[in-house]
């Protein structure tokens, strides 16, 4: 099987990764941290800004595969203080509408270069 990868000139993959994988009618999106675009670093110590900044990268990859946030139905969102929890809560919410995708908020003892969140998609084609 050959793979089929959609990626955006605007979000930088931070290894040997793609960043969204076709896989029939699901599409597997890798985690996006905000440290995966430009000016990433400088909004160290904002959750909000930073979570705004991973659904940016993301919903840039969606697009790309020629979807949109309704095609979305699960999320994990990785985070490395539970105190963020409700700060990036604020944020998630304006991105989905009721019913909302399946969900895992998960704390981590790190991050990639250290961000402070992390999300991650999959999100079905048919949906």
């Amino acid at each position: 099987m050959t793979r089929i990868a959609y990626d955006s000139n605007d979000v930088i993959a931070s290894g040997p990764y793609s960043n969204a994988i076709d896989a029939g009618n699901l599409v597997y999106f890798s985690g996006q941290t905000a440290m995966n675009s430009e000016g990433g670093k400088a909004l160290i110590g904002d959750i909000s800004k930073q979570t705004e900044q991973c659904f940016r990268n993301l919903l840039a990859i969606l697009s790309a595969a020629g979807l949109n946030e309704s095609n979305v139905v699960k999320v994990n969102v990785y985070l490395t203080d539970m105190n963020n929890f409700s700060a990036m809560n604020e944020v998630y919410k304006t991105y989905f509408s009721s019913p909302y995708p399946a969900r895992t908020c998960i704390a981590v003892l790190g991050l990639p270069l250290g961000a402070e969140v992390e999300i991650e998609m999959i999100a079905n084609k048919d949906h």
